[in-house]
C-alpha cells in the first residue's frame, strides 16, 4: 500500500490505529439464518484467491487487489496473515485446497527470508517465523520448520548490545508491533515451539533495554513507541500496556521479580490515566493531544489492554487482574459496539481496529468467564460484519476505511489485521467455540488459550 501505518507512525498522525464447553455456549444462533460462519469463511478464502500471484517460490497476496505490485510480506496485512487464516480454515473445515493454498503461501515466505530487515512481530521476521512453524505443525513437512528456524536465527542475529540489554537493527522500537516487546513474547513462545535454548536470554536482554527506556510518570512507568516517534500512545500495539504485558509474561516464565515490578510501574501509570472506574476501564489513544479521543479495539483499545491484566491474573492469580479485564469489556459494551460509530471505533471492520478484534475478545472472554451480553456482542459483530460484506463473484470483501484521519481511503483488503482475513478467522473462531473446537492458531502475544 502507498500509505502505511508505518508512514502513519513515522508522520506522528496517530491514526492508529476439543474445548469443553457449557451447553448454553454450543446453542447460539447464527447472526444469519442462512450464512453459517464457515460458509462466510469459505467465502472470504474464495475472494482472496482471486488476487494470489505466482511467485517462484510459491504465491503471494497484494494487501490491496487494485494494487498487485504491492505485495507485503509482513504478518500485519501481508502475506503471512493470509497463510495464517488458511491454516484456520483447513483446520476448522479440513478443506484440502486451504491447506495447499498455506503451504505455498509458506514457500514463498521461506524464500524471502534473507530479505527481511527488521525482526518484528507484526512487521518482520519474527510474524513470519510463527507462521512458518505453524505451518510445518499443520502440514508436518519439517521444511517449514526448518525455515521457521533460519528466521529465528536471523532475528539473533539482528540483535545489537545496548546498555545492559539488546535493541534490534533496523527498528529500534519497544512495542508490540516492530518492537522489542514483540520481539520479546516470540522468542518466548520459540523457546517452547522452536526449541531455542538462547530465546528466553535473549527475551530477557530485550526487557532490560525497555527497564532502560521507561519514563517515570505518576509513580509509575510508560513508555513511548521509539526515540524517533513524539507523540505517545498508552495502549496495547505501541505503548506502555503492551510492554508491560511482555514483561508480566516474562516474569511467568523467568520469575524474575523485577520484570513483574517494572510490569506493575506500567500499571499504575494506566490506572492514573484510565476513565471509568470503578465500573469501566478504558485509557485515551495518545498524548499530547489525543486525551479525549477513546479507540476500543485491539491496537488502542480495552481489547487490547485488557490482555494485559489477564497476564497478570495467569502470572499472581489475584481476581483484581481479571475483574479489571471485565472493566475492560465493560467500557466497550457501554460504548454501544458494534452498532454505535464514534471518532474511536469508524467504518473499520479489522482485527486490528475494528468489529473483528472487538468479536475475538468477547470469544476469548467467553471461553474463560462466559456471561449472556457476552455472546450478544459476538452475535452482534457477525450480524454488523455481514452486513457489511460485499458480493464480488463467488466471494465476500469488506470495504473499509484502515485509517481514521483518512476516511475517504476505503479499500477492500485480503490480510489479516486489515483485511478479508482477520474477518474470516473471527468466523471460524465464532464457528469453533459454538462447536468445542480449539483455535488452531493463537499468535504469541494473546494470553487467550
Amino acid at each position: 500500500m502507498s500509505y502505511s501505518r508505518r508512514d502513519l507512525l513515522r508522520d506522528a498522525t496517530g491514526a492508529f490505529a476439543a474445548l469443553a464447553l457449557p451447553r448454553s455456549l454450543l446453542e447460539w444462533r447464527h447472526a444469519d439464518a442462512t450464512t453459517a460462519p464457515v460458509d462466510v469463511a469459505h467465502k472470504a478464502a474464495a475472494w482472496i484467491r482471486t488476487a494470489h500471484q505466482r511467485t517462484d517460490a510459491g504465491i503471494t497476496w497484494p494487501a490491496d487487489p487494485l494494487k498487485p505490485d504491492a505485495i507485503d510480506r509482513t504478518f500485519y496485512n501481508g502475506t503471512p496473515g493470509v497463510v495464517l487464516f488458511h491454516l484456520e480454515l483447513a483446520h476448522a473445515t479440513g478443506d484440502t485446497r486451504a491447506l495447499a493454498e498455506a503451504a505455498q503461501g509458506a514457500d514463498d515466505l521461506a524464500a524471502f527470508i534473507p530479505r527481511y530487515d527488521i525482526a518484528g512481530l507484526y512487521t518482520g521476521l519474527a510474524g513470519t517465523a510463527y507462521v512458518l512453524a505453524e505451518t510445518r505443525r499443520a502440514t508436518g513437512d519439517g521444511k517449514y520448520g526448518d525455515a521457521a528456524r533460519r528466521a529465528l536465527t536471523r532475528i539473533h542475529e539482528l540483535a545489537q548490545p545496548t546498555g545492559k540489554g539488546v535493541e534490534w537493527q533496523g527498528d529500534v522500537s519497544n512495542d508490540v508491533i516492530s518492537g522489542a516487546a514483540g520481539i520479546g513474547l516470540f522468542l518466548l513462545w520459540a523457546e517452547q515451539h522452536l526449541e531455542d535454548r538462547d530465546a528466553v536470554a535473549l527475551a530477557t536482554k530485550g526487557a532490560q533495554r525497555l527497564v532502560e527506556n521507561a519514563q517515570p510518570e505518576h509513580g509509575g512507568l510508560k513508555w513511548g513507541i521509539s526515540p524517533t516517534v513524539a507523540t505517545l500512545y498508552p495502549n496495547f500495539s505501541h505503548g506502555t500496556a503492551g510492554v508491560s504485558y511482555f514483561l508480566a509474561t516474562l516474569y511467568e516464565r523467568t520469575h524474575d521479580q523485577a520484570f513483574l515490578d517494572a510490569a506493575l510501574a506500567g500499571v499504575r501509570y494506566l490506572d492514573a490515566v484510565a476513565v471509568g472506574a470503578p465500573t469501566s476501564y478504558k485509557i485515551f489513544h495518545h498524548e499530547p493531544d489525543g486525551t479525549d479521543l477513546f479507540y476500543l479495539s485491539w491496537c488502542h483499545g480495552p481489547v487490547g489492554t485488557a490482555r494485559l491484566f489477564h497476564r497478570l491474573w495467569l502470572s499472581t492469580h489475584d481476581r483484581l487482574w481479571l475483574d479489571r479485564v471485565h472493566e475492560c469489556a465493560r467500557a466497550i459494551i457501554d460504548a454501544g459496539v458494534p452498532e454505535q460509530r464514534s471518532p474511536g471505533y469508524w467504518n473499520n471492520i479489522s482485527q486490528c481496529c475494528g468489529d473483528s478484534g472487538v468479536g475475538e475478545f468477547f470469544l476469548d472472554l467467553q471461553r474463560v468467564s462466559p456471561r449472556a451480553e457476552y455472546k450478544s456482542i459476538v452475535e452482534r459483530v457477525e450480524a454488523r460484519l455481514l452486513s457489511h460484506a460485499t458480493a464480488d463473484g463467488d466471494g465476500l470483501k469488506w470495504i473499509q476505511a484502515e485509517h481514521r484521519v483518512r476516511p475517504e481511503l476505503l479499500i477492500a483488503q485480503t490480510g489479516f489485521m486489515q483485511g478479508a482475513s482477520g474477518v474470516g478467522t473471527f468466523f471460524l473462531h465464532a464457528d469453533g467455540l459454538r462447536r468445542g473446537r480449539r483455535p488452531f492458531l493463537r499468535m504469541p502475544d494473546t494470553p487467550f488459550v
